[in-house]
């Protein structure tokens, strides 16, 4: 049951970690030192991000996870209880320490990500409540596949990080939601440069329906052969860490009301946009009214 003493309409499987962030004028190459700002810290998590995400938009949400009997994860569970995010199905291991991502931020918002996932095997949980489940592989593949398994509603798979798919996990998948980045990971390709070639790459995925988050091009939604490009909303970008993970609980909170994915796409995009203008990963995530004072998408 939800916090609110209600089933789920949305059911995260995933990844809780402590982020710790510092800002940098430029990102760092391969063997270089770059001094930056001072460091702070954010619950974070793609699993937990996503989890917040929906329940910030109104939601009920339930987290399934791990973490680990330490400072970092009561941290955890207390930041998801103050968003109404149900965790009775998060344990706590003895002697694993909670997951760690380590975030470098530059002055335009882009980052660099590292997580030490700690204590995040989880187990599969009965998710036969929830209209959607909302899924990523910061967790172990098995652990993802069991959920899909599982879950009665719409599995939302989020490929990251990314690695190979199997098939008969794919095959449980409705909606694929990966970057242009692990698009061209996962079809074998270039990184798409424009809408057109994310579209030739996500003709090579064997998936039901894919949603491609592009960043300031917006994203493609690709069903039943069609494709269909949701413009961006312009904003200007302070940090981009949480914003695939506000897409991914946008969307999960427009399916869970019904929506098509096309307009569930179009929600995401703006939830993503609103949570660019904010520092860090929890913190960023934006409420309904939130969005109310952002612009309109572009073109449109």
């Amino acid at each position: 049951m939800s916090a609110q003493g209600q089933e789920p309409e949305v059911a995260v499987v995933g990844s809780l970690n402590l982020d710790l962030v510092i800002r940098v004028a430029a990102l760092p190459g391969p063997g270089e030192t770059v001094v930056g700002g001072d460091l702070f810290t954010n619950p974070g998590g793609k699993g937990a991000n996503q989890a917040v995400a929906a329940a910030r938009l109104g939601r009920r949400v339930a987290m399934v996870g791990r973490v680990g009997d330490d400072q970092a994860g009561r941290d955890l569970l207390a930041a998801l209880a103050a968003d109404g995010v149900e965790s009775a199905q998060v344990g706590v291991l003895d002697g694993v320490p909670s997951g760690t991502a380590f975030i470098v931020v530059r002055d335009d918002g882009e980052n660099q990500i590292v997580v030490s996932p700690g204590g995040l095997d989880v187990a599969g949980a009965a998710l036969r409540a929830a209209a959607v489940t909302l899924l990523q592989l910061e967790v172990p593949l098995e652990t993802v596949a069991a959920a899909a398994a599982t879950a009665a509603g719409t599995v939302v798979l989020n490929p990251a990080p990314v690695r190979p798919l199997p098939d008969d996990l794919l095959a449980r998948v409705d909606v694929l939601v990966p970057n242009r980045v692990e698009l061209a990971q996962l079809a074998g390709g270039p990184v798409p440069e424009t809408v057109a070639d994310a579209v030739r790459l996500v003709e090579g995925l064997a998936a039901r329906a894919v949603v491609v988050t592009l960043g300031a091009d917006g994203a493609l939604v690709v069903e039943d052969g069609r494709a269909g490009h949701v413009p961006a909303v312009p904003v200007r970008a302070v940090d981009t860490t949480a914003a695939g993970d506000a897409f991914c609980g946008g969307l999960a909170d427009a399916l869970a009301g019904g929506a098509p994915l096309q307009d569930a796409a179009r929600w995401a995009v703006r939830v993503a946009a609103a949570a660019c203008t904010r520092d860090g990963a929890q913190a960023s995530l934006p409420t309904p009214a939130d969005l109310q004072s952002l612009p309109e998408a572009a073109g449109g």
